[in-house]
Order: C-alpha cells, then structure tokens, then sequence
C-alpha cells in the first residue's frame, strides 16, 4: 500500500534527533534503515491507446503487433478444463481453471468461455471507446456484456461456441449510439473472428524440436 501524502512529508521532513530517526525508520520502512527518507512506487497512470490506432493497415502481409501465449497443464485431475493450470509467458496470466457446475464440476475457478468472453467483452469496449472518441462523443459509462454459450453441435454431433454480445449506452442518443455500436462490430478483431473465422495453426511438438520446425 503506498504512503499518504501526510506520511510522505513526515517521512521527508528533517527529525529531531537520531534515535527518533533510527525508530521512525525502522518502524515505516525496515528496508531503508540506513536512509533518512524513501520514495515510494510510483503508480502509472492508464491511458487509452492514440487515435491513429483506427487508421488503416494497407501493407500486402499481416502485421503482428502483439503476440502472447498461455501454456495450460493438466493440474491434479490431468485434465485441462477439470484442474488446469494457465499461465501466460509474461507471467501477467495466472489462473486455475474448474469445470462449472453446469458442466458437472465443482466450480470455484474460471473456465475457458469466461477467459474468451472477458477478451471479447474488453476489444469490443476498447474500439468502442476508439472510435467515439474519433466522433466526439462521450461513452463514460459504456459497458459490454458478452455470453459465450458452450453446447452441442446438430450439425455434427459435437460441440460449438456462440457468442452474444450486449453493449451499454447510457446517456447517448439512441440513432448516434446504434450507429457507434454498427461501427464497432466492423472494426473489432473479435467480431472480425466470429464472422469469418480465425487462422489456426495445430501442430504437434516433439521433444528436441524447437515451435518453428
């Protein structure tokens, strides 16, 4: 937790004397015994990506501008969804994951169709916000709701994903804010992906091969 701003000039003021000071240190700051005074962590202030993200790519390859992987194990049951670990390669990810009770498991952790519905749910809200700001209009209190529903296939007999996707005005005229949403749907990559399918590359790792053979 970070100091207040009155521990803060406390703590950089000068003391009366050198005892107070020893006690006074070691009592907030155990780790700087030898300093009369620390500076704390300084929190990093959020901003939304520039507008000159909505500009359009016209070179003739696609262009990665970000690339993450999340390695799942098996977990105590040896089963991804069941007891599965997560883990991102940055470290940022760190999740275990349980079958819901609608599935016939015990609940309480995340499972897959949350993750993907928080990814979606976040890029839709993030071009929204994008792309009413290019028009000047005011979204504070916008939210997205997206319900990813886990069944089965009569096509196949096997299982399929669908998505529903709601999204939260309040505030904003219901024309200008329809057409926002329209717009949004166009843009965003994970609208993009449920329209007209994604790139998708399974490939089998053997020990002794590196991903790229």
């Amino acid at each position: 937790m970070l100091p207040s701003a009155s521990l803060l000039r406390t703590v950089a003021s000068p003391y009366d004397s050198p005892c107070a000071e020893r006690a006074h240190v070691e009592s907030r700051a155990p780790t700087q015994r030898n300093k009369s005074h620390y500076t704390p962590r300084r929190m990093t202030t959020l901003r939304p990506p520039p507008l000159t993200l909505l500009d359009k790519y016209s070179g003739h390859e696609p262009q990665i501008l970000y690339s993450t992987t999340v390695t799942v194990t098996g977990g105590s049951a040896g089963h991804g969804r069941a007891s599965g670990i997560a883990r991102s390669d940055d470290g940022q990810l760190a999740v275990d994951l349980r079958m819901p009770k609608a599935l016939g498991g015990p609940g309480g952790g995340t499972n897959p169709e949350q993750l993907f519905a928080a990814g979606y749910a976040a890029c839709f809200h993030g071009a929204l916000s994008l792309l009413a700001a290019r028009s000047e209009v005011r979204i504070h209190d916008a939210s997205v709701d997206v319900t990813v529903n886990f069944g089965r296939d009569p096509m196949d007999g096997l299982f399929v994903l669908s998505a529903h996707t709601r999204v939260h005005l309040p505030g904003v005229d219901r024309a200008v804010a329809e057409e926002l949403v329209r717009k949004t749907e166009r843009f965003c990559p994970y609208t993009k992906m449920a329209r007209q399918g994604i790139v998708n590359v399974v490939a089998l790792v053997v020990a002794g091969e590196t991903s790229e053979s």
